[in-house]
């Protein structure tokens, strides 16, 4: 937990700026400032966010306000995604911030593959830090903006057929063919998955859902270290997007807990479909390192992206999530 300010200097900051720029790429900054201080480093954000924010743009302008009574219409309407956090601006300032996530959350889940699974990325983070410490202003309209964000990006998923699966997450992720033609963007490739391996199908209690979703997030980290060199940013979010619906489970009644496990894994399998590669390589990270150090590496490196995955490792906790880490460092970009 943050105890130093900085976390809520950096989202009012951000607040003044849209959840994304060229109409299409996601603001990564408030998931990523998160991440920093909730492992410690609150002393780089201002630094590292000096050097993202010359990529942010204004925040966009509104149009016509979303109510509890219009709002099915405004569903997946990015254009309205100012009337959006508009709108649970006021719901978070009227109602306790877990009344108005267990409201939004299951209509909002099965268009969580909007935004290419940035949205509901953007909440776990805000949940996470809700549920560590104090709800300040900032912190609660962090979570507004999330919601808006997702609710603007709103994008469902037509059910995949049903595929042959595999008992363990790992062997299910490992059962997922690559699509055929791996061109286009995220939009162009998610209507190409028509069909997944079933996996955790027949769970139907809470408490088995939370677990099995913990092996998800395990599965997808350890496996970017062997198949990263597939898409080395998109890959990221077959970890990432299922541990925020992971990070979100606390704060969200049991009985969400079914869907969101099916929810997660279908994104988590759909963007493994669209940017795996055919075969895997063999990784051995740089020698042992701590959680500590393997953070601080990609703290150094300062890509979004390996900084959001190494979060995700450090959640993990184990060897093989923290080479995973250590191979997105290896494979991404520092940034310009």
């Amino acid at each position: 937990m943050d105890t130093t300010g900085t976390l809520d200097e950096a989202l009012q900051r951000l607040h003044r700026f849209g959840p994304e720029r060229l109409g299409r790429l996601t603001n990564h900054a408030p998931m990523t400032v998160e991440a920093l201080t909730a492992h410690g480093r609150a002393g780089s954000v201002h630094r590292w966010l000096d050097l993202y924010a010359r990529k942010l743009e204004d925040f966009p302008a509104r149009s016509e306000p979303v109510t509890s009574v219009n709002w099915p219409s405004a569903l997946g309407d990015s254009r309205r995604a100012a009337d959006w956090i508009g709108y649970f601006g006021r719901e978070m300032a009227e109602h306790p911030w877990r009344d108005v996530l267990t409201e939004w959350w299951p209509r909002l889940l099965p268009g969580l593959y909007g935004g290419s699974t940035h949205p509901v990325i953007r909440v776990g983070h805000a949940v996470r830090t809700l549920l560590a410490g104090e709800a300040t202003g900032p912190r609660l309209a962090e979570l507004g903006h999330g919601l808006g964000y997702w609710a603007a990006r709103y994008r469902p998923l037509a059910d995949p057929a049903p595929l042959p699966g595999s008992g363990s997450a790992a062997a299910a992720l490992d059962a997922v063919t690559p699509l055929a033609a791996q061109d286009g963007g995220f939009t162009d490739r998610l209507p190409r998955v028509t069909g997944l391996p079933m996996w955790a199908a027949t769970v139907s209690a809470p408490d088995e859902a939370r677990r099995r979703l913990g092996e998800l997030v395990r599965a997808a980290t350890h496996r970017y270290a062997t198949h990263g060199h597939g898409e080395e940013t998109m890959l990221v979010h077959a970890a990432t997007a299922p541990n925020a619906v992971l990070r979100s489970m606390p704060a969200l009644p049991r009985a969400l807990w079914v869907p969101s496990l099916r929810a997660a894994w279908t994104a988590s399998a759909a963007v493994t479909a669209m940017y795996a590669p055919r075969s895997p390589v063999a990784y051995s990270p740089p020698g042992a390192l701590t959680p500590d150090e393997v953070f601080e590496r990609a703290l150094a490196h300062g890509d979004e992206h390996v900084i959001k995955l190494t979060d995700t490792a450090l959640d993990v906790g184990d060897e093989p999530a923290l080479a995973a880490a250590l191979r997105a460092v290896d494979l991404s970009e520092p940034p310009a």
